[in-house]
């Protein structure tokens, strides 16, 4: 995650992170038969009849940094509201009339889920008047003791007896091109595909409310539907670009292998209509995506290959 800095003067800034809300318009015009039409991008004539702005959806989970004074010290604590662990590191860029920590303490934690954990304390050195701080933090979804075990092949994450092409996946990739999205699987579908869980688990994400998509991946990506589900085992699964306002599940819900969860759209950074998947697991303030193998016919397993047809059973 992208590190945040605060500075306190004995009246601690509380730190707080939160996953990317999207802020959207919605535009409302003429067409060129005189249909009303609705979209996330204005006419090329700029003939608005009126414009909306949407609501983010569901509150996303967090992670937040607050303090309190005891006696001669200040109290750094790390709220965890995701239902989910999560690894975070702090990092001084200055320290001022307070007690550095000890200098064989590794400033990293693993926080657990919907946790509260006291971080440090930082005593305050008598003579100094304004005691001063500038600090860095990071975190990552996930525990680094997770270790990719499942217990059986992953469910194809759509409708028995239905049959998609993957037109992305491992070695033959395109845009996933970061160790978190080396192991993904697109698969191509219309939009209002039923999804159904690959694996079971706990819902500890979710973004609904987004219904742009572009191929601007630093302006658009923000804006997918999402699901993350946390496994047994300490991976999790994401389920991407779902259609607005589809999701069935919310933060804290546990799901079954194949329970029906959203439907499929093209929001956030997507060239046309797909689900994105892929399963995650922080290797150490890193997120890396693993590889999938998914039911076949006759309980065989599947690796799915770019260009290949799955079908789920």
């Amino acid at each position: 995650m992208t590190p945040r800095r605060t500075g306190l003067l004995l009246g601690l800034i509380a730190l707080a992170f939160a996953l990317n809300t999207f802020a959207q318009t919605l535009y409302k015009y003429r067409g060129e038969n005189g249909e009303w039409i609705y979209s996330d991008r204005p006419p090329d004539d700029g003939e608005v009849r009126e414009t909306r702005d949407l609501h983010t959806g569901a509150v996303r989970g967090r992670l937040s940094v607050s303090h309190s004074f005891v006696d001669r010290s200040i109290r750094l604590v790390a709220n965890n509201e995701f239902y989910a662990p999560v690894e975070m590191t702090l990092g001084f860029d200055r320290l001022k009339g307070m007690s550095y920590p000890h200098p064989d303490q590794e400033l990293r934690w693993v926080l657990p889920p919907r946790s509260e954990t006291v971080l440090l304390d930082l005593h305050v050195i008598d003579s100094v008047a304004a005691p001063d701080t500038q600090y860095t933090t990071r975190y990552t979804l996930g525990s680094p003791a997770a270790s990719h075990q499942p217990t059986s092949l992953y469910r194809v994450p759509f409708a028995i007896a239905n049959e998609y092409a993957v037109t992305q996946a491992y070695p033959n990739v395109s845009t996933h091109d970061t160790p978190d999205a080396y192991h993904a699987v697109d698969i191509a579908m219309p939009v209002g595909t039923n999804i159904f869980a690959a694996r079971g688990g706990i819902v500890f994400d979710v973004a609904d409310a987004n219904f742009r998509s572009g191929l601007d991946r630093e302006r658009d990506g923000p804006g997918a539907n999402i699901i993350r589900v946390l496994h047994d085992d300490g991976t999790y699964a994401i389920y991407a670009h779902l259609n607005w306002n589809t999701i069935r599940v919310r933060p804290g819900d546990r799901v079954q292998r194949g329970e029906y969860i959203a439907d499929s759209g093209n929001t956030g950074f997507s060239s046309g209509p797909h689900l994105h998947f892929v399963v995650i697991r922080n290797s150490g303030m890193k997120p890396e995506s693993v590889p999938l193998r998914f039911e076949g016919a006759n309980s065989s397993a599947v690796v799915p290959a770019t260009g290949s047809e799955l079908t789920a059973y």
